[in-house]
């Protein structure tokens, strides 16, 4: 079930740690007996982890908006209960894990982790000396202010650093600036890097110690 419906569970006593009733954010041991409904639930022996790189187009969704294809098109059906860690907007393409291992979800969305992500990104006109300095100072948002590291610029063309994840954050900073996002692809998350991986392919990894 989905982290929502698993915290509901859990809030109406449906969930049972061992000989009492769970509560949230409750730390459970591996060796300790867990109970849905009172039938016992046995821990997944291995995790599965893919990634793929998502094409323009195509919307990080389960269900489809509109006539825009999902990213879950590109996935054979073993991989379609699979859940996306973070979000790509439809226009953007690039690097997008999918699991089902929530506690890796977490790890690599929640901002308290500090798990960096890489983007190449093409802007409409250079990046000014003014608005550089507008992206080190953090620029404000209707959600508050967004720190963007900028890692390398080559004209209107920038590599950059972001460690969280905000809705379509990158996009949103540069038009307080007054730019124009005309191409965002993101290459990274945390360790793992889309390297040779060609546009609307993807390939099953390893989850390491790190993850």
């Amino acid at each position: 079930m989905s982290r929502r419906a698993a915290d509901l569970a859990i809030s109406t006593g449906r969930v049972q740690v061992g000989d009492h009733i769970a509560s949230l954010g409750e730390t459970v041991e591996p060796s300790t007996k867990v109970a849905l409904d009172g039938k016992p639930l046995t821990s997944r022996a291995t995790s599965t982890l893919i990634m793929l790189n998502k094409p323009k187009g195509y919307i990080s969704s389960r269900t489809r908006q509109g006539k825009s294809p999902i990213l879950f098109e590109l996935l054979p059906e073993q991989f379609q209960t699979l859940r996306t860690v973070g979000r790509l907007d439809r226009d953007s393409t690039g690097l997008i894990l999918l699991t089902d291992d929530g506690a890796f979800i977490q790890r690599h969305t929640h901002p308290s982790f500090e798990k960096e992500k890489v983007y190449e990104v093409t802007l409409n006109q250079p990046l000014s000396i003014s608005g550089l300095q507008s992206l080190e100072a953090g620029v404000k948002l209707s959600d508050g202010l967004s720190h963007i590291q900028v890692k390398s610029q080559k004209g209107n063309e920038l590599t950059l650093i972001l460690s969280e994840g905000r809705n379509r954050q990158i996009r949103r900073t540069f038009a307080a600036l007054g730019y124009k996002v005309r191409r965002l692809h993101r290459i990274q998350v945390g360790k793992y890097l889309l390297e040779n991986l060609t546009s609307g392919q993807w390939r099953e990894l390893k989850m390491g110690s790190e993850a």
